[in-house]
C-alpha cells in the first residue's frame, strides 16, 4: 500500500560564518563529507591572496635557482622528503590534500634555503629570499580565517536560508499554509552558498508530508513505514508527529535514520510513502467471498469451479494478500485432509455465488 506524495525535509542544522565572508572561501571538507566537532571545514581568503601567493610563487622559485649546485649541503633525508612529496601532489585529486603537500613541500624548500643561508658562501642572498618569504606567509596566514565545526556531522554548503525555519524543534507550528507560504518548488536544487555553511546532524532527518488517504487518517506514532526516493532507494522511517489538517488530510512528520546524505541537496521533494509490503498471492478484492467468518475464492478449473479457503495476510482498496493455511491451522478450524490450495496463475470468479460451488 503506496501513495506518492510532497514531502518538505526538516533538518537539525547548525549554519557557520566567520567575519571574512567577503573574502571568499576555500573548502577543506567536501561537500557531504563527515566531520568531527572542531575541525576546520573551509577558511575564508586572506585580503590580497592572490597577489601574496604570487609574491611566494616567484620567491620559491629565485630559491630553487639560488640553490642549484648546493645539494651536497643537504641530507638525503631532506632531498627525498621533497621528492616523496612532489610525487604525492602529482597524484592526488584532493583538494584538502593538495593544500597539505604544497604547504609540506613549501616548508622543505625553506628549511633548504635556511640551511643553505647558514653554510654556503652565497648565504647572504638566499638569506634575503627565505626571510622575505617568510614575511609574505606571516601575512598570508595571518590574514585567513579558519571555519571549524561546532559538532560533529554532515558539512554542506547548500545553504538556503530555512535552517532556522524548517528545525525539528517544534512539529506543532508547522501547517499546510505555513508550508506553502515557503512557495518552495519541488526537486529544486539548493544553491551552493560562497560565504558560509553548515553542519547537518547526521543522525536523524525528518520529511513533513500532508496525506489525503484513509490510511493517514489511522496512522499511529511509532509507525513503521518505508519511503521511495526518486532514485528508487528504499529507506526505513517512522511517525514521528501526526496532526490532523482538517476533515480529509492529516499532516504527518516522517523519521529518517539512514541516507541522510541523499536528502541535503534537497527542500522540497516527490516521494512514495509505503505504509506496508507483503509478499505472497495477489488477488482482487472482489474475487473474495465470507462465509461463516472464513475466507474463500472460487477458482475455474476446465470449466469446473471449487471453493478454496484462504487466509487474507493483507488488503487495501483493490487487492488482498492471500496465501494457503498450514496443516495445523486447518485442523484448529475443523478442516479434517482439507488438500485444495490456490496457487500462482489460478484462475478466479469475480464476485461468486457460493451457493452454486461445490
Amino acid at each position: 500500500m503506496e501513495e506518492t506524495n510532497i514531502g518538505y525535509i526538516i533538518r537539525n542544522e547548525q549554519v557557520v560564518k566567520g567575519n571574512n565572508y567577503k573574502n571568499g572561501m576555500e573548502q577543506i571538507k567536501n561537500e557531504g563529507e563527515k566531520t568531527s566537532k572542531g575541525d576546520s571545514i573551509y577558511r575564508y581568503y586572506s585580503q590580497n591572496e592572490e597577489q601574496l601567493k604570487k609574491e611566494i610563487s616567484k620567491l620559491d622559485g629565485e630559491i630553487q635557482e639560488a640553490l642549484k649546485g648546493q645539494k651536497d649541503i643537504f641530507s638525503p633525508t631532506l632531498e627525498k622528503q621533497l621528492d616523496e612529496k612532489i610525487e604525492l601532489l602529482s597524484k592526488t585529486t584532493d583538494i584538502s590534500k593538495m593544500i597539505e603537500y604544497n604547504k609540506q613541500i613549501s616548508d622543505i624548500i625553506t628549511k633548504k634555503a635556511k640551511i643553505s643561508g647558514e653554510s654556503s658562501a652565497a648565504g647572504t642572498h638566499l638569506k634575503e629570499l627565505y626571510n622575505k618569504r617568510t614575511t609574505y606567509e606571516e601575512q598570508l596566514n595571518s590574514g585567513a580565517e579558519y571555519i571549524t565545526a561546532p559538532n560533529s556531522g554532515i558539512v554542506s554548503y547548500k545553504v538556503d536560508g530555512l535552517e532556522e525555519v524548517l528545525t525539528p524543534n517544534n512539529f506543532s507550528s508547522l501547517s499546510k499554509e505555513f508550508l506553502e507560504s515557503l512557495k518552495l518548488k519541488t526537486g529544486q536544487l539548493i544553491a551552493t552558498n560562497e560565504e558560509c555553511g553548515k553542519i547537518i546532524d547526521s543522525s536523524s532527518c525528518y520529511i513533513v508530508t500532508i496525506s489525503s488517504s484513509e490510511k493517514s487518517k489511522s496512522a499511529k506514532l511509532d509507525d513503521k513505514v518505508k519511503i521511495r526516493l526518486s532514485n528508487n532507494k528504499m529507506i526505513d522511517a517512522k511517525v514521528a508527529y501526526i496532526s490532523q489538517e482538517n476533515e480529509e488530510e492529516t499532516m504527518i512528520v516522517l523519521e529518517i535514520d539512514r541516507e541522510i546524505n541523499e536528502l541535503t541537496n534537497y527542500r522540497k521533494i516527490s516521494f512514495d510513502l509505503i505504509w506496508w509490503t507483503s509478499t505472497g498471492l495477489k488477488v482482487p478484492n472482489q474475487a473474495i467471498v465470507e462465509e461463516n467468518g472464513l475466507k474463500y475464492v472460487v477458482r475455474s478449473r476446465a470449466g469446473y469451479l471449487s471453493k478454496i479457503l484462504v487466509k487474507v495476510n493483507k488488503e487495501n482498496e483493490k487487492y488482498s494478500i492471500v496465501s494457503n493455511y498450514n496443516t495445523e491451522e486447518l485442523n484448529e478450524l475443523g478442516f479434517k485432509n482439507y488438500s485444495r490450495r490456490i496457487s500462482i496463475y489460478d484462475e478466479l470468479i469475480l464476485n461468486p455465488d457460493l451457493s452454486k460451488v461445490e
